[in-house]
């Protein structure tokens, strides 16, 4: 039943497939992020004291920014994670992959939580958080890419955008799942408390997701479409170098589209909340409190964008979800410099209108962009590099132009130049690409025949 599901066109009902799939890619791709967010956030509020230890003595500004940039190290390995994942998925499936990519970037969030700090073990606690990071980059550089082609290649062709949008809101559940986490400890325990020992629960508690997520992973089919073409063998045989020979345009373009809301994204997860506590003097749990406000509005606006792309283009999704994102980039700086619980939730909130469309739509764009001999190379390298030249440290980045110049609306006029970039290089993506199959046509006429045979 699961091999004609691409072939559908109209009159669609959910299968116990396809409700596998959409299941299996939700809860995983949330599994993950909520590790990959766990850090970042922690990385916001205690790791520069724990971790970095000398340099908070002598520069607590520099100590925070060495924190930023040890969220960001993970993502230069994440094109390397993406390199071996392709070479794996584009061979051997993509559900192997996503088993692979969980076990590594969970069992990497554990280690974190069981990690003595820089006052028990010296340098060698910073060394070793580094390399955890690392493990977690090279998951992740995996991950997305093979729930998203899981994801769309079981979708009927009308509903693409649908189906590839829910590995998408893993991340802004991740997102509230680790934020929720991180509010109710600091609720529970006072400060002493949560420098001691609060803020690893957290991590710890990634094992029994790790078991969730993988007795749902492992009970997913394989994706119909790598399937069909394994069985015709017509894999190739060196993915990456194909790709590297004659879809660097694409790849470049993938990763350029992403980069502007990978970096505004991760303004949302970590950088607004520490920013509120560190720069404005507001309350830990005020701060959480508007990010999970603004986790629910990512949430939503992610899945509508998703499901309007189905109707008026992937293209078209992108360029309103940037055009907003350009045009508030700057003013919400001033909401959030209030620091007003209801204004600094709003700013947020409405970034995440803008988010969702540049957002959700990303699957299906990006697997339309390739073929699917090299389909899952394509989209996780672009996914890697984009995440890359974004998000791996806008935070940092944020935290420079802040301690340089004081002015927090110029990290608006930042984020608002990668917008101009982003827009700028999906608006050379063809419109006409939603409407090709994803596999060759050729390929589906005979799969018709094959099948009208059996």
């Amino acid at each position: 039943m699961s091999q004609t599901i691409y072939l559908s066109t109209e009159g669609h009902e959910l299968t116990r497939e396809e409700k596998k799939v959409l299941a299996g890619t939700l809860v995983g791709t949330t599994i993950e992020w909520y590790d990959f967010f766990i850090y970042a956030q922690a990385a916001g509020f205690v790791l520069a004291v724990l971790y970095f230890e000398p340099l908070g003595q002598e520069n607590q500004a520099l100590a925070q920014i060495i924190a930023w940039a040890s969220v960001g190290i993970s993502f230069l390995f994440r094109p390397l994670g993406a390199v071996l994942a392709g070479w794996l998925g584009d061979r051997f499936g993509r559900k192997i992959v996503l088993v692979v990519t969980l076990m590594g970037m969970g069992g990497a969030t554990v280690l974190i939580g069981l990690l003595p700090t820089y006052a028990t073990l010296g340098i060698a606690a910073p060394v070793i958080l580094i390399l955890l990071r690392i493990l977690q980059g090279l998951s992740a550089g995996g991950e997305w890419g093979g729930a998203a082609l899981l994801s769309v290649e079981h979708a009927p062709r009308h509903k693409r955008g649908l189906f590839g949008a829910y590995p998408q809101i893993g991340v802004p559940l991740g997102m509230l799942l680790a934020t929720g986490f991180m509010f109710g400890l600091n609720a529970l325990t006072t400060e002493e408390q949560f420098l001691e020992w609060g803020w690893r629960v957290p991590f710890l508690f990634s094992f029994v997701l790790i078991i969730v997520g993988y007795l749902i992973r492992v009970k997913v089919d394989e994706s119909p479409v790598f399937t069909e073409m394994k069985e015709r063998k017509k894999e190739s045989s060196a993915p990456l170098k194909e790709l590297l020979t004659t879809h660097k345009k694409y790849t470049f373009l993938a990763a350029l589209i992403f980069a502007a809301n990978n970096a505004a994204g991760y303004l949302v997860i970590a950088f607004f909340a520490a920013y509120g506590v560190n720069h404005l003097g507001m309350e830990r749990t005020e701060t959480l409190i508007a990010s999970l406000i603004g986790g629910v509005g990512w949430f939503i606006f992610t899945l509508f964008g998703g499901w309007v792309s189905d109707r008026i283009g992937r293209v078209r999704t992108f360029q309103i979800g940037y055009g907003i994102i350009i045009v508030w980039a700057v003013p919400m700086w001033f909401l959030l410099d209030t620091a007003s619980l209801p204004l600094f939730a709003l700013a947020i909130f409405l970034l995440t209108v803008g988010l969702g469309p540049s957002y959700g739509p990303q699957s299906a764009l990006y697997a339309e962009m390739f073929p699917v001999s090299i389909r899952f190379s394509g989209v996780s390298i672009g996914y890697a590099l984009g995440s890359i030249i974004g998000g791996a440290f806008a935070a940092t980045i944020a935290q420079t132009i802040l301690d340089t110049t004081g002015k927090s609306w110029l990290i608006g006029l930042y984020i608002a130049a990668l917008a101009v970039m982003s827009f700028l290089a999906v608006s050379v993506v063809p419109k006409g690409l939603q409407g090709i199959n994803l596999i060759d046509d050729s390929e589906r006429e005979e799969l018709i025949t094959t099948r009208s045979s059996r």
